[in-house]
Parts: C-alpha cells; sequence; structure tokens
C-alpha cells in the first residue's frame, strides 16, 4: 500500500482520555516482558497522550521499552515479529539507534486496542520528561490537547503532517520538564 492509502485505512482519531488506557498498558508491559524476558528490558513506560488523564488522545497506547544495547536490537525485532508485531528500524536522524514496533493494524484499520511500542537504547527517554510535565501542568495538557485537535482537522490523512504540527510544542516543554526534573530518568 502507498503512503496515502495507509493514510486513509488508519485517519487520525482523537477521542476523550478513557481508563481503559491504564489497563491495556499493564496487559501489554505483561506481554512485552514474557515475550523479550525480562534480561533484555531495562525500562518500560507508559508514554503519550494516553498516559496522561484527561487529555485528548488517538486511541494508541504508546510504550517506550528501554535496552541495555543496540547490539539486542535485531533479536528484538525478530521476537517480535514472531509475535505478530510490525516492526521497522528508526530512520531519522535523532532515532538511529531504536525500533518501532506495532500492534493493532489490520487490513480493515485499527483493531480495538493499537500499540506503538518505541524501543530504544537506555536513556534515550525525551517521552518521559514530556508525559511527566503534561500531568503535572493541566492547563499545559489542554493546550496541547486543542493543538492536536487543530491540526487533526488539517491532517486527518496526513500522519506526518500531523506529527511535524506536534513537534515544536514537544521539544518545548520537554526542554522545560528536562530543566525541571534535572537527571530523573537517568540509568547509570
Amino acid at each position: 500500500m502507498s503512503h496515502d492509502e495507509l493514510w486513509q485505512l488508519f485517519p487520525i482519531i482523537l477521542k476523550p482520555y478513557n481508563p481503559q488506557y491504564t489497563y491495556w498498558y499493564r496487559e501489554e508491559e505483561k506481554a512485552l516482558k514474557q515475550i523479550l524476558g525480562q534480561n533484555m528490558i531495562i525500562r518500560i513506560s507508559h508514554i503519550g497522550s494516553t498516559s496522561v488523564h484527561s487529555l485528548l488522545a488517538k486511541p494508541t497506547v504508546d510504550i517506550l521499552l528501554e535496552v541495555g544495547s543496540e547490539d539486542d536490537l535485531p533479536n528484538i525485532k525478530r521476537i517480535m515479529e514472531k509475535n505478530d508485531y510490525i516492526c521497522h528500524k528508526q530512520t531519522d536522524m535523532y532515532r538511529n539507534h531504536s525500533l518501532m514496533c506495532l500492534k493493532g493494524y489490520t487490513e480493515n484499520g485499527f483493531d480495538e486496542k493499537v500499540f506503538h511500542i518505541h524501543i530504544r537504547v537506555m536513556n534515550d527517554h525525551k517521552e518521559l520528561y514530556f508525559r511527566d510535565y503534561l500531568r503535572d501542568h493541566p492547563d499545559v495538557a489542554h493546550q496541547y490537547g486543542e493543538l492536536k485537535l487543530e491540526l487533526m482537522k488539517k491532517y486527518k490523512h496526513h500522519r506526518d503532517n500531523y506529527t511535524d504540527g506536534k513537534s515544536d510544542f514537544i521539544n518545548k516543554y520537554t526542554d522545560v520538564a528536562k530543566h525541571m526534573y534535572p537527571n530523573r530518568y537517568s540509568i547509570q
């Protein structure tokens, strides 16, 4: 399928916060620990808008899975694909040492539960800072929800533009959070 066909099948959809997201995350966390084993996982965290109570979100649970080494990624990719995840290496200039695995995408559109598993080498976790800042600052979370709604109206069928439109906001508050919560998530 072309990007345009994929974007038609999988449009940007925003929904009010659903308390089930936390349960979906916990179920998937347990499954990932079972699939990969405790030794491969340094830290696993619920990230993204579904991890922030009351925030408008795509009904997709984002999970950050930190691993010890880039050398682990090929084996993790093999294991994840064997367990019905769709995986691809991140190729942008900021994510050379990461893998994205998707679950819940079908030939007919989204499944009931959709997951994005962001697999990174440890200490690549800016999303944790952004999540915490939004949790601690509901007014900023509300602004973020409004921005997402505006972008969805413009880019419902163009995921890249939707994501790019959020970047400045995310980067701004991630930087603020890193200064506010220095070394909160560093693993030595």
